[in-house]
């Protein structure tokens, strides 16, 4: 079973994507990752959407395959004088079983201070008890490593 989530990010922003249950034993793995500029083909954008396992005190457009507290990545670009559409690249770690909440983080590194729309397609699944305990101990593990 797949579960969707949309929103807007501000230029800056951060959403909470609330999953935890009290005995962890729904799992979640991102399949679809997508963002769309609020004002597409209209003005220039170059964002930087990140999904992370733990909260972010620190957003920005730096991405680094090595934190392994990334879950995803969507980087979308848009030049007004180009006439071309908003290209757009997603950069998924499907491999990630999480139970947690997840982080969504936005940055508009093009220094316009455009908001960022966003689409996540999360499938579902049920953990056994020593799936739940190895993804809930990775997930705690993850918190203090920022």
């Amino acid at each position: 079973m797949n579960k969707s989530f949309k929103g807007k990010l501000e230029d800056g922003g951060i959403n909470t994507i609330r999953l935890s249950t009290n005995n962890g034993l729904t799992g979640y793995r991102i399949v679809k990752f997508q963002a769309v500029p609020k004002q597409p083909m209209t003005l220039d954008q170059e964002n930087v959407i990140k999904i992370y396992k733990v909260p972010q005190t620190t957003i920005d457009g730096d991405v680094d395959f090595s934190d392994n507290r990334l879950l995803a990545v969507c980087c979308v670009s848009y030049d007004n004088d180009a006439a071309t559409p908003a290209i757009g690249q997603s950069v998924i770690f499907d491999n990630e079983i999480f139970n947690q909440d997840i982080y969504i983080t936005h940055e508009d590194v093009h220094a316009g201070n455009r908001p960022c729309n966003y689409y996540i397609e999360l499938e579902q699944m049920k953990l056994d008890l020593s799936e739940q305990t190895v993804t809930t101990l990775k997930d705690i593990r993850n918190v203090g490593a920022e």
